[in-house]
């Protein structure tokens, strides 16, 4: 007579990697069944052009970190290379897959086409699929009715600790007879240059945001050597889901209430949501990671110029500021948002390059890389939404306001940094007299400017502004406004 295998429930960790305010993991504690936690490193996403090993370290970390956790409770996260139809093929062999839980996810077409995929599978092999609300983003709108409402809403529930009993999981000798026959990842990761993954140090970064380094978020948002301190700094961790975004809300409002500066701490909220608001744009327009979300820009061809593409992919357009920002990137993972949003205009506006050539370069390095933010962003500063205001950068004019010693540009253009304050931000404005003086030759230590600036903004901004007046682009202007205003 065959042995009846145990029922279990399964909580799939994908971009929501914690216990706490984990909406998947109190379904599946719920569930009356042994838990088993999974993550799965799969084939089709570590091949994937959004991704890099950056990500795929920074997730290794957050798993540790899980795992330092659950050692009190005789359980771990069973990681394993492989496709999830796969994985769950065999796991069914092995035990009685009962419930799955995860939350839905918001991500590219491939993540997409998977979950639809696993849908069906579980649909044929009678496995209950759960998919739960992932902060404040919710599938199936068509329009942004109340939409403000339900995300206050969403952020006000109390947080759900992890307060499990002992006797719940899987236990971790019974993890290893499953993982005999399963390629179990290594969660060792070298030291690196970007910030460390896991809700250990994500909580540390929250609570030294709200305690401290606030108080100069409004100040330095825009400056890119200041907004590394004084900006929160908690956007990997939200993108991977060490931390809620519930949570970051509500200590948020407790920070507030406790003598908080205000003012910096609103500002921050309101991006919070502002977040939210993209994310819920991409969920309901997901075509966007390919093509204008504004069907009337989508005639609109720019030719690629692999020359521009290689010099700005590596910080040698001989804009000192601009190549600072993009080498400081490649290095750290990290940019603030307007050193964000000038290099996707310069790269899309003074180059005349498409954004669709710029988005999966700039995923691999962003450490935060989101979606529902990359997507929407990249086609915002390009101009191409039909709504939103265009915005073509002056990377000299950036550099000196929010950069006037030129410290940030030293720091990342080594090449420049024993000039005159005045030739580190315009090098190219040095005569031969003044190259000779500094021992300084233009093209020899650093290139002269791939671009004009003033001739390529004066093309761009003519053409995109001559395109907002397209009946096309009019009229999927009026249907973007429609379906994601809030109402």
């Amino acid at each position: 007579m065959l042995q009846r295998k145990e029922e279990i429930a399964v909580v799939w960790f994908k971009r929501d990697l914690r216990l706490h305010d984990n909406e998947a993991i109190l379904n599946a504690l719920n569930s009356g069944n042994k838990v088993l936690f999974i993550y799965l490193f799969e084939e089709s996403l570590l091949r994937d052009e959004h991704y890099s090993e950056r990500h795929w370290n920074f997730v290794k970390e957050s798993l540790r970190d899980i795992n330092a956790e659950l050692l009190g409770y005789n359980t771990r996260v069973l990681t394993v290379n492989s496709e999830v139809n796969s994985f769950f093929r065999y796991l069914q062999t092995q035990r009685n897959v009962t419930e799955v839980y995860s939350h839905i996810e918001t991500g590219i077409l491939r993540t997409y086409n998977r979950d639809k995929s696993f849908k069906r599978f579980c649909s044929n092999n009678s496995i209950n699929w759960t998919e739960n609300i992932h902060n404040g983003v919710f599938r199936g709108r068509k329009d942004r009715t109340n939409w403000k409402e339900d995300w206050e809403s969403y952020m006000k529930v109390a947080i759900s600790p992890f307060e499990p009993k002992k006797d719940v999981f899987c236990s971790n000798e019974q993890i290893d007879v499953l993982a005999k026959n399963l390629k179990e990842v290594n969660l060792n990761t070298l030291k690196g240059t970007f910030q460390l993954g896991g809700r250990t140090m994500g909580l540390r970064y929250m609570h030294s945001f709200f305690n401290i380094r606030h108080e100069n978020y409004t100040k330095h948002i825009s400056k890119p050597s200041e907004a590394r301190e004084s900006c929160s700094r908690l956007s990997p961790y939200i993108a991977w889901g060490n931390l809620s975004v519930r949570e970051v809300f509500q200590e948020a409002k407790k920070a507030q209430t406790q003598g908080g500066d205000k003012r910096a701490i609103h500002a921050f909220v309101s991006r919070l949501r502002w977040q939210a608001h993209f994310i819920q744009k991409f969920e309901m327009e997901c075509l966007m990671e390919r093509e204008s979300v504004n069907s009337g820009f989508r005639k609109l061809k720019k030719d690629i110029t692999k020359k521009y593409v290689s010099s700005w992919k590596q910080g040698e357009t001989g804009i000192p500021f601009i190549d600072a920002c993009m080498r400081c990137l490649i290095t750290t993972g990290y940019l603030n948002f307007r050193m964000r949003a000038m290099l996707v205009s310069f790269f899309t506006h003074n180059l005349w390059q498409p954004w669709q050539e710029a988005s999966k370069y700039l995923s691999k390095l962003f450490l935060d890389f989101e979606p529902g933010i990359h997507f929407p962003q990249l086609q915002m500063q390009a101009g191409e939404t039909g709504i939103n205001t265009i915005r073509i950068y002056n990377p000299i004019k950036n550099g000196l306001e929010h950069d006037p010693e030129a410290i940030f540009i030293s720091k990342w253009v080594p090449e420049v940094a024993s000039l005159p304050i005045p030739f580190r931000h315009e090098p190219f404005r040095m005569t031969a007299l003044e190259q000779k003086l500094y021992n300084f030759t233009l093209e020899k230590d650093y290139p002269a400017p791939i671009v004009d600036l003033e001739k390529s903004r004066r093309k761009a901004s003519d053409i995109i502004w001559k395109m907002r007046k397209d009946p096309e682009v009019i009229k999927d202007s009026y249907r973007i406004l429609k379906k994601h205003t809030n109402k």
